[in-house]
């Protein structure tokens, strides 16, 4: 770990200044394309949230296909625009909103018409600004109105008509989606400040002073929940007509009734056909303008509107930043599926907090904190995956070196115990010793690279019996080798493999020898000794190099054997006690091929021991020839 926490640190400080650079970056106006991916995220948790009913304030008194046919025109004569005026008049509405142009001059009598009904009731009338590049803020530096929509000049309603009414600007934002998320509260082009048209209708309706401070709008004491470019998010309710709506025709049917009109907001808006204003919401992809000017006016009058001032921004700022830092730590943490696990959890708890946020009508940004923390988490977790890769591929290297010098089994008890035989075990087990007979006299004679590969041949195939009956190869002793049945741990039948592998060995021993050239095989030979008894396994050597082996009288009458072996002339001396054990467990050894019992002496031990004699069917070789054939 330590040798790793140079690059952690080194990793979380490159993703702590990723995400730092990616907000400032989108704060200051610059990678617009997260625009696109916010609004796209914002229609899905609107959608998740679902249709919310409207406070009950707005009416929508619209202009729609019905009062099209009957006035026979689009757009309405001002003549006809005024007798709608006047039947909402009528009814005692709080104020009267009217989201239509009226830039042009009409009919005089028709404009004069329609300037008198405005004066019957407290009336605001739309206006709109004109941008050469859409919505751009403001270059010049003149406090906290710099980040006012900067337009060039301003369509107004005519004088006549102006006269008698407010006027407020309708534009609202759509970016790059289409889709309006917010409506900005405020315009400005180079001499003079306009109202939204909502903030003006709101203005009316309140009846309370508008105050226009440095990071806030307040209707009395009362603040007004905009961004800090003083636009007011939209939380769109459901699909068109949500917001109640009366179609304008039965204003003179008598179908209306007053207390769909009397006392509220209304907003007089074009819902026709070929009206051409309508936008796509996450609700409904053809929502008329008036609706989401009326969402709008619902909003700052009922203050239901979603959260997106200073200190949101703040708390987007921590999250952007140190949501990917705290990832990429759970991934250096835990290289595992343990770290993905708690990484996905992570992320899965960010998005639905930020999804509860939005539906309790806070609007966190998901698409910035996305944008700084899955590149870190995709990069630093490639990067992991090639790293454990590569150190995968390097252990693997490592252990198949390893396994050329340690039997493959105890590599693995190793592995999954490393403090294996710490402490000596004392237990039962079965020992084997195998010696070639003349290759000290025959090496002086060959060449050494000849010697080399002769020993080669030999613990080859030693090792590929021993593999084969399951025991373990403790070292090879020169031209010898020392087999033990019974580690990493004893099992029941360890004598009879080891009976079994001892047998082998003399007959796939005494093939290779036929095989070799005469000068060569004519001048070796091979012994074999093998017992069964209690041993104590451990580890042996100093700190920096052990091996592990066995010891005890078991091992000492196992090497003593091989002697008995070449004293009486044959391959294998095996103990009767090798021989019960292996026939304890059921095994059938094939004693036709040993001949026995016969009791013998053992080199530096008192008494006689039982033991069985495996002779080879061929003639064997004077042991004169062997003058070391007792080495």
């Amino acid at each position: 770990m330590s040798r790793r926490r140079p690059h952690i640190l080194v990793a979380l400080l490159c993703t702590g200044l990723w995400a730092g650079a990616i907000w400032l970056g989108h704060s200051s106006g610059h990678l617009r394309f997260l625009d696109r991916l916010e609004s796209a995220l914002t229609d899905v948790r609107t959608l998740a949230r679902g249709v919310k009913a409207p406070p009950d304030l707005v009416t929508i008194v619209a202009i729609d296909d019905t009062i099209v046919k009957l006035g026979g025109t689009y757009p309405l004569p001002r003549a006809e625009i005024a007798r709608i005026v006047e039947a909402i008049a009528r009814l005692e509405p709080k104020v009267i909103a009217i989201d239509l142009l009226l830039v042009d001059k009409g009919p005089a009598d028709g404009d004069a018409a329609l300037a008198k009904s405005l004066a019957a009731s407290p009336t605001v009338l739309a206006a709109a600004a004109v941008f050469s590049n859409i919505l751009q803020p403001s270059a010049e530096d003149d406090g906290p109105l710099a980040r006012l929509p900067k337009a060039d000049r301003f369509l107004l309603p005519l004088p006549a008509l102006a006269d008698h009414a407010e006027v407020g600007i309708a534009n609202v934002t759509t970016r790059q989606t289409g889709t309006p998320l917010s409506v900005p509260m405020l315009f400005r082009t180079r001499d003079r400040i306009e109202l939204s048209f909502p903030l003006r209708v709101a203005s009316i309706a309140i009846g309370q002073k508008l105050t226009i401070e440095p990071d806030r709008l307040l209707f009395g004491d009362r603040p007004i929940a905009t961004a800090s470019d003083y636009a007011l998010p939209i939380a769109y309710y459901g699909p068109r007509r949500t917001i109640r709506t009366v179609s304008a025709a039965n204003l003179f049917d008598g179908q209306i009734d007053k207390e769909a009109i009397q006392g509220r907001i209304v907003v007089l808006g074009a819902t026709a056909t070929g009206a051409g204003d309508f936008f796509p919401t996450p609700f409904d992809s053809l929502m008329p303008g008036v609706e989401i000017i009326s969402t709008a006016i619902t909003h700052l009058v009922a203050g239901d509107g979603v959260v997106r001032d200073r200190p949101v921004r703040i708390v987007e700022a921590v999250t952007t930043i140190l949501l990917p830092v705290l990832l990429v730590g759970l991934l250096a943490w835990r290289r595992n599926a343990v770290g993905l696990l708690t990484v996905s959890a992570v992320m899965l708890a960010w998005a639905t907090a930020n999804s509860v946020a939005f539906a309790h009508g806070i609007w966190l940004d998901a698409a910035t904190t996305m944008a700084a923390a899955v590149p870190p988490v995709v990069l630093f977790g490639t990067l992991q995956l090639w790293s454990d890769r590569r150190s995968a591929e390097h252990l693997a290297v490592q252990n198949k070196l390893l396994e050329q010098f340690q039997t493959p089994g105890l590599q693995q008890w190793l592995t999954r115990d490393p403090d294996f035989l710490l402490a000596p075990v004392r237990q039962n087990a079965a020992v084997v010793f195998v010696d070639l007979s003349g290759f000290t006299s025959l090496s002086e004679t060959l060449d050494p690279d000849a010697t080399r590969g002769l020993l080669k041949e030999f613990h080859a195939l030693v090792d590929k019996e021993v593999t084969r009956c399951g025991g373990m190869i403790t070292s090879f002793l020169g031209d010898g080798a020392m087999i033990l049945f019974g580690l990493p741990e004893a099992a029941l039948d360890d004598a009879a493999r080891a009976a079994q592998c001892s047998i082998a060995l003399c007959v796939k021993t005494e093939r290779w020898i036929e095989a070799l050239p005469p000068p060569i095989g004519l001048r070796i030979g091979f012994k074999i000794g093998a017992h069964f008894g209690p041993i104590v396994a451990s580890r042996l050597g100093g700190r920096n190099h052990q091996h592990i082996t066995a010891t005890g009288d078991t091992v000492n009458v196992a090497s003593r054997l091989m002697e008995v072996a070449a004293r009486h002339d044959v391959r294998l001396a095996l103990s009767d006690t090798l021989r019960i054990a292996a026939e304890r467990t059921g095994a059938q050894l094939k004693t036709g091929s040993l001949a026995g019992p016969v009791e013998t002496q053992i080199r530096g031990r008192s008494g006689s021991l039982t033991v069985w004699l495996w002779r080879s069917e061929q003639p064997t070789v004077d042991q004169r020839t062997h003058p070391d054939a007792a080495e």
